[in-house]
């Protein structure tokens, strides 16, 4: 009897073992916790009180919503382009105003006997209702707006103007100040240039080449107002209000 009495109590201590083991698998588990803290603090955490369970639980991470380049917050769009398109549909159907979309931006383009008498610089009264309704939609909208005056390579030589480049920035002078004095735009936004004859759309080798070449432009830049202007060819002619 006496002999049976140590194996029984050392089957009663062997709960001591388990707790032993139990507590060196919580060591060892501590301590990998700790080395991945110690290597990627910001992705898991150990809160002061809680349960094992929460201290496991990585932070979460916010995911940055993805962002949509823009040519710039200012960059011409669709619905920019459609609203002017419904604005001047008669004209566009009368062939008073081409809309264009080019690498500078958008294009409200206007030949010039739409908008001035041959050889002179003052506008229209069709012409300048037709600014006003452009510039009307185009207040509130930030990008800059250059006005691009042009025309064929006919020589002129007048009173007023003694070549075509003067005429041309003159031209494009007289719709900027449509667009200060009548629409009310911010004069920051807008720059005047004189292309005279050298960048025409097409050929002047017909009298229909030659009156599309005959134009102003009103360019809707893919630019905020502000922005240094794309670099123009040598022997332009421009001006800034």
């Amino acid at each position: 009897m006496r002999s049976a009495l140590p194996a029984s109590r050392g089957g009663s201590d062997r709960w001591l073992i388990s707790y032993a083991d139990l507590m060196t698998l919580l060591f060892a588990f501590s301590m990998t916790l700790y080395a991945a803290h110690a290597e990627h603090p910001d992705r898991v955490s150990f809160p002061a009180s809680g349960h094992a369970t929460a201290a496991l639980a990585p932070k979460a991470v916010a995911t940055p919503p993805a962002i949509t380049p823009l040519s710039s917050s200012a960059a011409p769009d669709t619905a920019l382009e459609q609203r002017l398109a419904r604005e001047l549909a008669g004209a566009i159907g009368a062939r008073r105003v081409e809309l264009i979309r080019d690498t500078r931006g958008l294009v409200v383009s206007m030949p010039d006997d739409a908008a001035f008498p041959i050889g002179s610089a003052e506008a229209t009264g069709e012409a300048r209702r037709l600014i006003e309704r452009v510039g009307d939609t185009l207040r509130d909208v930030p990008n800059g707006i250059r006005i691009e005056g042009h025309t064929d390579n006919v020589p002129i030589r007048t009173a007023k103007y003694d070549s075509n480049w003067e005429l041309s920035t003159a031209r494009a002078s007289a719709i900027v100040a449509v667009l200060v004095e009548r629409v009310g735009i911010d004069a920051s936004r807008l720059s005047a240039a004189g292309y005279g004859q050298y960048h025409p759309l097409n050929p002047n080798d017909t009298d229909a080449h030659r009156a599309r070449n005959r134009r102003v432009d009103l360019v809707i830049l893919d630019l905020p107002a502000g922005a240094p202007p794309a670099p123009t060819a040598p022997g332009d002619s421009s001006v800034a209000p």
